[in-house]
């Protein structure tokens, strides 16, 4: 969602302000704007768009001063206008938001009831105005915060800066990450430890409810009921270098090529190579007491989630639900004692995941998170932290932290069975033993990427794409479809192959191309069948399988896609590969923006 950032500094503030959105613009992109205390004035500077276009707009009109807020936008009140870009300002008051204010038409009939006028259709505007007002009728800034945020509901980070007091900054948060940075004679506010890498390594998150004083020498944090309390400085571990593309044309594409390497640093967390082992963080449960998990989880995540249910099923015999988490309270689950409540996500803030998370807390179920944020709120959340070590995506759609999600379910999977029982030691070791030769199978997958980019023109003219799959393939048709709606913005949907002559037949012609993940094994030839069914009807079908699968079934394809022979297990890893290239070789050839698709954002911190 939004990124927010708050320096108190010793000297200029305005660039390093638009570098800490520079490296949080993959949580928002429609508007951006800062705002510095510069003589005893409030110096704001917005400008709709992406971050460039702050950029011209500050070499036009500069904003001086030591002390600074700045924001960049994922609109959910108002339009992606200059007007609705934070920050949002009166006299006294300059304020940047991300969250939702829930009650803020109720809040801003109030207050224009008592005379105040708004210039945006935020909902950020009233907590200006309501701070404002505090200020205005003579009590102190932190007398102000504390008397307004009682009455705010919903979700929110703030940073507020006040005109009268260019020596400190209030932060507060409220389902919305916030951190605390500490400087040399400097300290920070910021969404999140990659705005803050450049700038600090030692941070501080926090709490719900949370909000504090930061101030040239340090900071004063005060808990939801205004006691003064310390949150543990941490060191970030965060580089600055992770935000760099390198020789990569797109952060995305560097991120599909990072897999391998991420993957094996993932997976050297859970594996034992030379016991052969999966080797699990420390648990305060029995895990062989699970008789149900709830795999609760949004996007790619959720398609993680759906191939982690074949594994749990198939390998350790544990029932499995799994919802989407937008959906997942409002149908009132049935949660049984002795249930695991399995979330999935990437950056651990997903507002509808945590808020089932919470659900499921308040409803006796053991908490497992898989997050690639382990200081995340999941994080801090889970009776059983599962973290992925993908490091940084800044893509926007999500590639590395997919197969590191899937990695960690696969050990998951195993050791589950083997504590219920349903493994033996020399199964275990088979199941390692094919984890182990994941990074290089990723490799072999990436090799391929010319022979991709070649045939992505002629996916590209295309207004409708389906894509095929059977067993754990149907989640990662799933997956293409979304990668491939998310940067390339033509219509796609994954179906289980079987189900095309339930409905969706019906749509083939010679303009829907039709991509197929089809491995050999023993799905191959009912996929194929389905397959055959898409072609007697002249669609056009790009099959991606391994080389036996090519010689047994490509013959009459638009094209053909050449994976690694692999293990049915490590396929949902390798298979991944083609079809985010695919995505994004398409999306190059029609000229989108790869990095940040329209009406995106990577951290979706609302409801």
């Amino acid at each position: 969602m939004c990124g927010i950032i708050g320096i108190v500094g010793q000297s200029p503030v305005a660039d390093r302000l638009v570098d800490g959105l520079r490296r949080m613009e993959y949580r928002g992109y429609d508007s951006a704007g800062v705002c510095t205390i510069d003589g005893g004035q409030l110096v704001r500077r917005r400008a709709e768009g992406k971050l460039a276009n702050l950029v011209r707009e500050l070499a036009h009109s500069p904003a001086p001063g030591d002390i600074g807020i700045a924001h960049t936008r994922w609109a959910t009140h108002g339009a992606p206008t200059t007007s609705n870009a934070h920050p949002h300002a009166t006299g006294e008051v300059a304020l940047v938001h991300n969250g939702i204010i829930e009650n803020f038409k109720s809040l801003r009939e109030e207050l224009m009831a008592r005379g105040r006028s708004f210039e945006s259709e935020t909902d950020t505007e009233v907590v200006a105005h309501l701070v404002s007002e505090q200020v205005e009728a003579g009590h102190s800034p932190a007398e102000a915060v504390r008397a307004v945020l009682p009455g705010l509901r919903g979700a929110f980070a703030l940073a507020i800066a006040f005109r009268q007091f260019p020596d400190f900054l209030i932060g507060a948060r409220l389902g919305s990450p916030l951190v605390v940075g500490y400087g040399e004679g400097e300290t920070y506010l910021g969404s999140d430890a990659l705005a803050l890498a450049p700038l600090t390594q030692r941070i501080a998150y926090l709490e719900e409810g949370d909000w504090v004083v930061i101030a040239r020498d340090g900071a004063q944090i005060f808990d939801k009921e205004n006691n003064p309390v310390d949150r543990a400085i941490t060191t970030s571990g965060v580089s600055a270098a992770a935000v760099e593309k390198g020789p990569y044309r797109h952060f995305m594409q560097k991120e599909i090529f990072e897999q391998p390497t991420v993957v094996a640093q993932t997976l050297s967390s859970y594996i034992r190579s030379l016991e052969q082992t999966v080797a699990l963080p420390q648990m305060d449960f029995d895990l062989a007491s699970v008789r149900r998990i709830a795999i609760v989880a949004c996007g790619t995540s959720y398609y993680a989630g759906m191939v982690a249910k074949y594994w749990f099923e198939t390998f350790a015999r544990v029932p499995v639900d799994i919802d989407v988490a937008s959906e997942f309270r409002y149908r009132d689950p049935v949660l049984e004692e002795g249930g695991l409540a399995l979330f999935i996500s990437q950056s651990g803030e997903t507002a509808d995941t945590l808020a089932a998370l919470r659900h499921c807390k308040d409803n006796g179920q053991t908490i497992a998170v898989v997050v690639n944020v382990p200081t995340s709120s999941m994080a801090r959340e889970a009776d059983l932290l599962l973290p992925t070590h993908a490091g940084p995506e800044i893509g926007v759609a999500s590639t590395k932290a997919f197969t590191c999600q899937l990695a960690v379910l696969a050990a998951l999977a195993a050791h589950l069975a083997l504590v219920k029982g349903k493994l033996t030691k020399a199964a275990e070791q088979e199941i390692v033993r094919h984890l182990i030769e994941a990074p290089a199978a990723l490799n072999a997958a990436l090799a391929h990427d010319g022979d991709i980019a070649g045939m992505a023109h002629l996916i590209a003219p295309a207004r409708d794409v389906l894509y095929l799959g059977r067993g754990p393939d149907y989640p990662l048709a799933l997956e293409g479809a979304l990668k491939l709606k998310e940067i390339s913005y033509i219509h796609a949907e994954g179906y289980a192959s079987g189900e095309m002559k339930h409905g969706p037949i019906a749509l083939i012609d010679e303009a829907v191309p039709v991509i197929v993940l089809a491995p050999s094994g023993p799905l191959f030839e009912k996929t194929v069948s389905n397959m055959q069914e898409v072609r007697a009807r002249g669609g056009k079908v790009v099959l991606i399988s391994d080389a036996e699968g090519i010689v047994e079934a490509g013959e009459g394809c638009l094209a053909t896609i050449e994976m690694p022979k692999v293990h049915p297990l490590i396929a949902p890893l390798v298979y991944a590969v083609p079809v985010q290239l695919l995505a994004y070789h398409v999306a190059c050839a029609k000229g989108t923006d790869v990095d940040q698709p329209r009406n995106l954002a990577k951290s979706v911190t609302v409801e």
